[in-house]
């Protein structure tokens, strides 16, 4: 059995890029974290309307993480470490294993390594939002394993509120009175608000948007918005039986993802449109 890793280190270390050895890395995991999803979507759904719900992912999660790769791609220094191919291997292990979530993990640790380590801006820009895609996919999940009972609790409040109903728990009378509705985990805003984080992340950082304090009104602007949009879809199901059965399912989800994808792209951009108009 023959061995030289010294020698196979040296040559991968001049033949990429920092851009091109962290952007495939960060392409790989993307890759490794969204085909655990992708699957998921295809048992349940079948693969005809699997694709057609984009695989149950935001569509904001699929544009960051081709945005994010990119920019990471951006980077042309030729000067990769010893160190930088020791965390590559190890990031590629953590990938070939079939769980999900050690995707994530990785990409988050990676994210924070590329910005700590890396001078181009570009990349820096792009691991930023990197590491924020992995907020929905991944921490936000983990936060509502925690804190699940008291977020559902306060979305039952909001819908409870907007119907003029009791609420016991996580369950709301319908408004007319006919049975109770459930706010089960899939249906809470947290998710929303994620990804209305992520949107504002990704936009800002693709256009290198300067921060300013007024940034943390354009952002809480499309996080309130995606909360009412979400309150709004489950209090009309809370109407009645005939309400619920009409809107509760792939076309009613599509319709308010399309609403919410809507208005967070419009305040983000909204919030850098000093930076876009000038690209433009």
């Amino acid at each position: 059995m023959l061995a030289y890793p010294a020698e196979g280190a040296t040559r991968v270390s001049r033949k990429l890029s920092r851009g091109e050895f962290f952007g495939g890395l960060f392409a790989l995991g993307c890759a490794s974290g969204l085909a655990a999803r992708v699957i998921q979507s295809a048992n349940r759904l079948g693969w005809g309307d699997a694709f057609f719900n984009t695989f149950e992912i935001s569509a904001i999660v699929w544009g960051s993480c081709v945005a994010g790769v990119f920019l990471v791609l951006q980077d042309r220094a030729p000067a990769l470490r010893s160190r930088d191919l020791v965390l590559g291997a190890g990031f590629v292990f953590l990938n070939i294993l079939p769980v999900g979530a050690l995707s994530w993990i990785s990409i988050t640790a990676l994210s924070i390594y590329v910005v700590a380590t890396t001078v181009d801006a570009s990349s820096r820009r792009g691991a930023i939002i990197l590491l924020a895609v992995t907020v929905p996919m991944l921490w936000s999940r983990l936060l509502f394993q925690f804190f699940a009972n008291l977020i559902l609790q306060i979305d039952a409040s909001l819908v409870a509120f907007v119907l003029r109903t009791d609420r016991t728990g996580d369950m709301v009378r319908f408004a007319d009175g006919s049975g109770l509705l459930v706010i089960l985990p899939a249906c809470s805003s947290l998710a929303n608000v994620s990804l209305a984080i992520l949107c504002w992340v990704a936009v800002s950082q693709v256009v290198d948007h300067r921060y300013s304090a007024r940034d943390l009104l354009w952002c809480l602007a499309a996080c309130v918005s995606v909360i009412t949009v979400n309150v709004m879809r489950i209090s009309i199901q809370g109407i009645s039986q005939w309400h619920y059965d009409a809107f509760h399912g792939q076309w009613g989800d599509m319709i308010s993802n399309m609403i919410i994808l809507g208005l967070t792209l419009c305040f983000s951009l909204s919030g850098v449109r000093r930076e876009l108009f000038h690209r433009i």
